[in-house]
């Protein structure tokens, strides 16, 4: 028997739908190595926090968005009740993904993807919910982004943030692992895509590293992004040149 109180995280692992695409993949996104080995293989999360670490292009958004999707977020971003929608550009990939569940885990989430707050912002004034909501369109991008932050992220889930470093500095994305750590903490989990090496050193984070040779487990210091910054903050002229040459 297992404990009263005990609860498996929100998404224990994602796998491949029977009816996703195998073997010859021509259609995108399945030409992406990373989404083309999820289909594979499947992916396995932390209980806690996940990243996932790489370059534009590498597929690490792509894979994030369909994970939201299937979990029942609205590809813009918001709770699962949030129904925003200006546009339609996500891929198919939800729909050949099936997430396995933890037994008795919540179903409470939150998306937050950088590249769409801004009109998000508009649905949630036009939509008012119970609570006091900041005015968020009076704020600069970082305080609105940690406003979210303050007002969302406030109980055992599963967040999926999308980069979410575009618009915080260097003193806000230490605000924003302070609050991944807590949720951690707290039962709910994580995955987010970035590019910072600050916000990927949370400690006791899984870090899967995304590039042409698909998904791999990866250290923090091991990490291509952390070592190009290493190089580059130890001799940025060097760097430089280098690159420019």
């Amino acid at each position: 028997m297992r404990p009263a109180d005990f609860r498996q995280p929100p998404v224990v692992a994602i796998a491949p739908r029977d009816d996703a695409p195998s073997g010859d993949r021509g259609q995108w996104p399945a030409t992406i190595p990373a989404v083309a080995q999820v289909l594979d293989e499947g992916l396995e999360l932390a209980p806690g926090v996940t990243f996932l670490v790489g370059e534009n292009g590498s597929g690490k958004s792509t894979l994030l968005e369909a994970v939201a999707m299937a979990f029942g977020f609205s590809p813009e971003g918001g709770s699962t009740s949030a129904r925003h929608s200006t546009r339609r550009s996500e891929s198919m990939l939800s729909d050949w993904l099936r997430l396995q569940r933890g037994i008795g885990s919540p179903r409470w989430g939150y998306f937050l993807r950088a590249e769409t707050m801004h009109s998000f912002y508009t649905y949630l004034e036009e939509n008012p919910s119970t609570r006091a909501e900041p005015v968020f369109h009076e704020m600069s991008h970082g305080e609105s982004f940690l406003a979210v932050l303050d007002t969302r992220f406030d109980s055992p889930g599963f967040y999926c943030l999308d980069e979410p470093e575009a618009a915080l500095s260097f003193a806000s994305t230490l605000t924003l692992i302070s609050t991944l750590h807590r949720i951690s903490a707290e039962g709910g989990q994580v995955l987010c895509a970035t590019h910072s090496p600050v916000l990927a050193s949370l400690p006791g984070a899984k870090i899967v590293e995304v590039g042409e040779w698909g998904l791999r487990e990866a250290r923090w210091e091991d990490l291509e992004l952390v070592q190009h910054w290493r190089s580059y903050l130890a001799a940025p002229e060097r760097y430089l040149r280098h690159l420019l040459d």
